[in-house]
């Protein structure tokens, strides 16, 4: 069984972690200006909704495949709590720094949006919230599951050290899974399976309907699949981060 590594403070102060979180708010940043800045514009355009849906889908998995792939030599490009929170599931991340990347996310989220808002002229930023007739349960449900798929693309395409014909392909992949689950879940629950997607446009609109389901879901599914893929299906011969104190 994977132990979970709880890291040190002194964490905080090392050069590779300052830069990973300087690299991971880049590329969190990038991703949600990208991922918001197109439901803006399908917004204002008027179109069609099932092609507004498409577009703002294969808007998010363009980005989400760039971004990781950029910031995945120096911060990992989780760009996403619940990735990180299935990460440290894992072992891969420790405890502690695992806060620091999510306060990163979280800001980085925030400044995307609030330029978005900005350079709009104050165009309404879009949030996520549950369709007409889509219950708590029912959207808590569709995010655990959504964000369960995009953490077990993650540990089969990127983590697992035995990927085989998929090396390389792996942030390629989880974009496109990233795209297929808003095509699926889009409509009813936001598809949002990222904490920090729907933190961003709730904090700088002041809209905050439904927006713990957007915590829970993501955090359930991407928990329960860093658990279970690390677990039971990954099989490796490193020796995982230290799960004390001493560095």
């Amino acid at each position: 069984m994977a132990k979970i590594a709880v890291g040190s403070s002194r964490e905080a102060i090392q050069p590779d972690c300052i830069q990973a979180l300087i690299v991971e708010f880049i590329c969190t940043f990038l991703f949600v200006f990208a991922g918001v800045g197109s439901a803006m514009a399908a917004n204002k355009l008027n179109g069609d909704p099932l092609v507004s849906l498409f577009f703002v889908a294969m808007a998010h998995a363009l980005v989400v495949a760039v971004t990781i792939s950029a910031g995945f030599r120096i911060s990992g490009g989780h760009l996403n709590p619940a990735v990180t929170l299935g990460l440290c599931m894992g072992g891969h991340i420790t405890v502690f720094r695992s806060i620091l990347y999510w306060i990163d996310q979280l800001l980085a989220s925030v400044a995307a949006c609030a330029l978005l808002n900005y350079l709009t002229a104050g165009l309404e930023t879009p949030v996520h919230t549950l369709a007409n007739g889509v219950s708590y349960g029912q959207g808590i449900i569709m995010e655990v599951i959504l964000t369960f798929s995009l953490l077990f693309t993650v540990y089969t395409t990127i983590v697992d050290p035995k990927k085989g014909i998929l090396e390389g392909m792996g942030p390629l992949l989880t974009g496109l899974v990233v795209g297929a689950n808003i095509m699926a879940g889009g409509p009813f629950s936001g598809a949002s399976m990222n904490p920090a997607r729907s933190f961003g446009p709730a904090f700088v609109s002041g809209i905050w309907t439904d927006h713990w389901v957007y915590w829970v879901g993501p955090l359930i599914g991407g928990g329960l699949a860093g658990f279970i893929c690390e677990n039971f299906f990954i099989v490796r011969t490193h020796v995982p981060l230290p799960s004390d104190e001493s560095f």
